[in-house]
């Protein structure tokens, strides 16, 4: 018995567009089959009632068997389908990997506006925290507080902020960041806003204002680790860090130059009470716009989902998913891996310089340079701002290194090392310093080359262990306050029994060396076995 069509009479009736291509295509033996099925098969023809496509073709398709007519039918609704997606794939490369964003779609996307919240939330972090910096000497004179007294009120934020990065951290990795980031900022503007009441109520008040604040903004890093871990690829996290540590870094320029505006305009608790609402503000914002992950955002276009979905490490999905086990993480197992101890030592020594820079550089200029203390807080604040600006591009640039195949571990090591030899040699240079400007311009080298430590061991949280970044930062940022509160009121002890701040100066850049050294030597951009107990490997 005969085929009722010939193989060429079948052929004719494939679309030319699908026939080419290979992974659609109905080869000879496909069709031989099929011919053969409609010949000698005498069981029920299940495709019978197979509706017909609305085009022309289904015409002509009537007088096909209905075995044919399946496959002939699926390759012209496959055609369709493929030009309903051409706009995804024609964004895509031929192995079928989405292409990188321009830098318009970077900077529009999604991502980014979380990220810019997030940058936002840190400069008022870091503005209600330095606030107290300038308001300290009118409320000194105005309560008769002496020095040593002024000194313990200063230090009273750090007393909190030692006890809550490890625990926030373990939070921010059991509810994600969205909620955690929201309580964190409500409670320290909270705790700004009440300040002026506490310090009218009396001593314990305020003492107890300034610890809450220092609770609440030790969870700000960790919930911004978090985030970017589920909203960027590997690729962009530097980039992303970049953004909200600019953020970070600005709120203490913008702390140092606007409280003196708002003290002149509203009093001395004038920048209290701005900064404080300034973060209500913010929670309403975050609570109604944010979402822990990109699935879970309503606003994300499907293109950036897909991207980010795509490039995103497929470990870090388990992670999307709600925590159902104990919430206390494994402090043994993390403490006995040296990468951890790389961290540890990294963060330390990252906030001994950026407090002692930042607590000190202001009486540095007024007592060996004779610079008016107004003048000196300018001195103070222009490093800041450039460290939020190199930081940025320092961030661009280590992504650009992993893109182009450096591994990641060389990336950190090269972006730590810059972020620590660079600011020894300048705080070596600042103790040569014959003129206040010239001085600015190496403490402003120093700090902006100390940006470049936030793409070595901040970033290197997320790479290590993604499922506890949070408590690792949190173990590392404890450890960091230790050596702020040591090198805070060391310097003071240091330049007591010296007599110099520039033999401070050179011990702080002797120590930069050394951490740099032992980041280079343990530190890695792998991950991190956590589930296994060892003494000190990896």
């Amino acid at each position: 018995m005969n085929s009722p069509l010939t193989f060429d009479q079948r052929i004719r009736f494939s679309s030319p567009s699908t026939s080419q291509n290979p992974k659609t295509a109905i080869t000879r033996h496909q069709n031989l089959q099929i011919s053969s099925l409609s010949t000698h098969s005498s069981s029920p023809k299940p495709f019978k009632n197979l509706p017909l496509p609305s085009t022309s073709l289904g015409i002509r398709l009537r007088h096909i068997p209905y075995e044919l007519r399946a496959v002939v039918a699926s390759r012209v609704r496959a055609s369709s389908n493929d030009a309903e997606s051409h706009a995804s794939i024609s964004s895509s490369d031929e192995t079928g990997v989405l292409a990188a964003p321009s830098f318009v779609e970077f900077i529009t996307s999604e991502r980014v506006k979380v990220v810019s919240m997030l940058g936002l939330a840190l400069a008022l972090c870091n503005a209600d925290r330095v606030v107290m910096s300038v308001a300290i000497v009118p409320l000194s004179l105005t309560y008769g507080w002496s020095r040593s007294f002024a000194g313990i009120v200063q230090s009273s934020f750090l007393w909190g902020y030692l006890i809550s990065p490890i625990a926030g951290g373990a939070l921010v990795d059991y509810y994600g960041g969205k909620v955690v980031m929201a309580w964190g900022v409500a409670l320290w503007s909270l705790a700004t806003f009440l300040t002026p009441w506490a310090a009218e109520t009396s001593l314990w008040a305020l003492l107890a204002m300034r610890t809450l604040l220092g609770v609440a903004e030790g969870v700000a890093l960790p919930c911004m680790n978090n985030m970017i871990i589920r909203w960027f690829p590997q690729t962009e996290r530097s980039r992303a860090v970049g953004i909200a540590m600019a953020g970070f870094q600005l709120g203490s320029a913008i702390g140092l130059t606007l409280s003196p505006i708002l003290m002149s305009q509203g009093g001395v608790f004038g920048p209290f009470v701005i900064f404080g609402l300034s973060g209500f503000l913010w929670v309403l914002v975050w609570v109604s716009a944010a979402s822990n992950t990109p699935e879970q955002n309503t606003q994300i276009s499907k293109y950036e989902l897909e991207y980010i979905l795509n490039k995103r490490q497929k470990s870090f999905a388990v992670e999307n998913k709600p925590k159902t086990g104990k919430m206390i993480p494994p402090f043994g197992r993390l403490l006995s891996k040296l990468p951890t101890w790389s961290l540890i030592v990294a963060n330390a020594m990252h906030s001994w310089g950026f407090f002692v820079i930042l607590s000190w550089m202001p009486i540095y200029f007024n007592s060996v340079y004779r610079v008016d203390l107004r003048q000196a807080a300018w001195f103070s604040a222009v490093p800041w701002s450039m460290m939020a600006l190199v930081g940025y591009f320092a961030g661009v640039w280590a992504d650009m290194l992993i893109r182009s195949g450096i591994s990641v571990t060389l990336t950190r090591k090269i972006m730590q090392s810059i972020g620590f030899v660079g600011p020894g040699i300048a705080l070596i240079g600042l103790t040569k310093a014959k003129s206040p400007s010239l001085a600015s311009a190496w403490l402003t080298l120093a700090v902006g080359l100390k940006s470049f430590s936030h793409f070595g061991f901040l970033v290197n949280l997320q790479e290590i262990a993604p499922h506890y970044a949070g408590v690792l930062h949190g173990m590392s940022n404890t450890a960091g306050t230790f050596a702020a509160i040591l090198g805070t009121v060391g310097a003071g002890f240091f330049v007591e029994l010296v007599g110099s701040f520039q033999g401070f100066l050179l011990l702080t850049a002797f120590l930069y060396f050394l951490s740099a050294l032992f980041w280079n030597i343990f530190s890695t951009g792998e991950r991190v076995n956590f589930d296994e107990t060892g003494q000190f490997a990896f």
